[in-house]
């Protein structure tokens, strides 16, 4: 009599435990719908949006670099110009093709330019450098413009 009670004992905690482990599943397997629902509807942007903000202060400053007596303050400048306009256009050249490969063109190319310079270069010289600056304040422009759905 006393093995049957535990028996029945046993089963009645075997049927609970094992009824408590699948309300343990199902409230685990609706926290996990939740997260994967709050995580589509979050705002999160692609990362190319910092790369471009970083790029923007970057060229924001080129105007002054250039007009500048000193070639350093360009040069110096040139270089960050340069590895953040890499960043960006390995962030976002999948997602922007035409743009990103606008950014890389004119980046080099005013690079090449600069390098060119001689140490104490023209007004011709720098008008020229001048007019290669623009085209990639013009380029991140561009890219400003395409990416601004996905960044704003």
């Amino acid at each position: 009599m006393i093995s049957g009670l535990l028996n029945s004992m046993r089963q009645e905690r075997s049927r609970f435990v094992a009824g408590h482990a699948w309300v343990c599943v199902a409230g685990a397997l609706v926290t996990a719908i939740a997260l994967i629902a709050l995580t589509g509807c979050g705002s999160s942007k692609p990362a190319y949006c910092s790369d471009r903000a970083n790029l923007e202060n970057s060229v924001k400053n080129l105007p002054s670099s250039v007009s500048s007596s000193g070639i350093s303050s360009l040069k110096s400048q040139l270089t960050t110009i340069k590895s953040d306009a890499t960043t960006l256009v390995s962030s976002a050249k999948s997602d922007f093709p035409t743009q990103t490969s606008a950014v890389k063109s004119s980046v080099d190319t005013l690079a090449s330019a600069v390098k060119a310079l001689p140490s104490s270069p023209s007004a011709t010289q720098l008008a020229a450098i001048g007019l290669d600056a623009s085209n990639v304040v013009s380029s991140v422009n561009s890219f400003t413009d395409a990416s601004k759905s996905k960044c704003s």
